[in-house]
């Protein structure tokens, strides 16, 4: 009689030990809304700064008398010299802290955007100071969105509200994906530069959420010498590379795909059916509301079940792919953005899954490293996107389907093969 009481009081204690915990997990999250308002402000502003430029593009290009490969490296440039720096950011951040690497990055991307809104305004021949100023942007995004994952990795314990946080700033991205074609629009309907100036605004008000609303957890570790943290990370990759180094190569796939998607539609749009200023605006953003409206779907269902963010990301990416092939049969005005929505929503389904994978994976104190090297990737992705497409527009729409669509069937196989978590933990 008394080893079945016993056995009553460990069942109950586990029950409340359970729902303590639940209980913890959920007032984290509330505790923290405001932090996590002002760190999903970071992905929204950098989209926006490099996103908002996709349907200015051929305006540019007439303003500026340059070509769509040359209009296109706007957008790259941006995103190789952040992704030659992201690295050294993360590295940064794990020995000095997140926010003292974020706030300063921010107000060096704002700088980035008033040289280059400036040449565009002022200047004759401005497209190479136009150019100096993205680079420079660059160089401010490098330490801003990156280290936000790792941030909200450190800031809290449980790993579903790291899941579904690691959901909204990615809800946060697409979001701002969503926005920029329409704002970017609309701007460019005043004046075509204004994209540019309105990227320090944004910048200045994260700033401003970033050093009064968020407090970065104290770290009671002094910061581990080069030597042994580099020892470290070779000894993550030597055990954790084939996973890590397929979710590289899928988030840069995705970033590729999106980026290249965009591009095409933008120049298409207004080329080929005669859609311009806000109407493109809104058209660009449908595929994007779909793949913003996935990415909240898919990190509030994954929580912490690593099977299931596999099983999520390999079905959109060949979603995706099965919906660029089936662009080849047709390239009508709807019938091409259904297909485009839905590869939106493919996508959508895999980042978030992707973002959680490779931040629960890792030591807290290689993650800003370890998902610096992960966002360098989406951003080779973001910086080939464009210019790949303005290349291959030479040819035909057919060739760019089947490279698109051959691509992202190979991620989808890499996913398959190479990412295989355990059923727990």
């Amino acid at each position: 009689m008394e080893h079945i009481e016993q056995l009553w009081k460990n069942q109950n204690a586990a029950k409340n030990k359970k729902a303590k915990s639940g209980q913890k997990g959920s007032s984290e999250i509330s505790s923290q809304k405001w932090a996590i308002l002002s760190l999903s402000s970071i992905p929204l502003v950098m989209t926006l700064g490099n996103s908002m430029l996709i349907p200015v593009l051929p305006s540019m290009e007439k303003e500026l008398s340059i070509s769509a490969f040359q209009s296109s490296m706007v957008i790259t440039v941006y995103s190789i010299v952040a992704i030659i720096l992201i690295p050294i950011a993360g590295y940064l951040s794990d020995h000095i802290g997140r926010k003292k690497v974020i706030v300063p990055s921010l107000i060096i991307a704002g700088i980035g955007g008033l040289i280059s809104g400036w040449a565009a305004w002022k200047l004759e021949n401005a497209y190479w100071v136009i150019l100096a100023g993205r680079a420079l942007q660059g160089v401010g995004a490098a330490g801003a969105f990156p280290i936000v994952l790792p941030l909200v990795g450190d800031m809290f314990k449980n790993e579903d509200d790291v899941s579904t946080c690691l959901g909204l700033i990615e809800t946060s991205n697409t979001f701002g994906k969503v926005l920029s074609p329409i704002f970017g629009a609309i701007l460019a309907g005043f004046m075509w530069f204004l994209p540019f100036l309105a990227f320090p605004i944004f910048c200045a008000i994260s700033v401003l959420m970033m050093a009064f609303l968020v407090k970065s957890p104290k770290s009671s570790q002094k910061p581990m010498p080069f030597k042994d943290f580099f020892t470290g990370i070779k000894k993550t990759f030597k055990e954790k590379g084939r996973w890590l180094y397929a979710i590289f190569f899928v988030g840069g796939i995705l970033m590729l795909v999106l980026f290249g998607i965009l591009f095409y539609l933008s120049e298409v749009f207004e080329t080929e059916y005669g859609i311009k200023d806000i109407k493109k605006g809104f058209f660009l953003a449908l595929p994007l509301g779909a793949l913003c409206l996935a990415s909240f779907i898919s990190g509030k269902v994954i929580k912490k079940n690593k099977v299931l963010m596999k099983w999520l990301t390999f079905g959109g990416i060949l979603a995706a792919a099965l919906s660029i092939a089936a662009l080849w049969f047709s390239i009508k005005l709807w019938y091409m953005i259904s297909m485009f929505v839905i590869s939106g929503i493919g996508i959508g389904i895999g980042l978030p899954c992707l973002d959680s994978l490779i931040t629960d994976g890792v030591e807290k104190k290689e993650r800003g490293t370890i998902t610096s090297f992960y966002t360098s990737m989406r951003f080779i992705g973001v910086a080939a996107g464009p210019p790949i497409i303005a290349l291959l527009m030479n040819y035909s729409n057919h060739l760019i389907f089947i490279i698109m669509s051959s691509i992202s069937i190979l991620a989808a196989i890499i996913t398959l093969f190479a990412i295989k978590p355990q059923a727990k933990g």
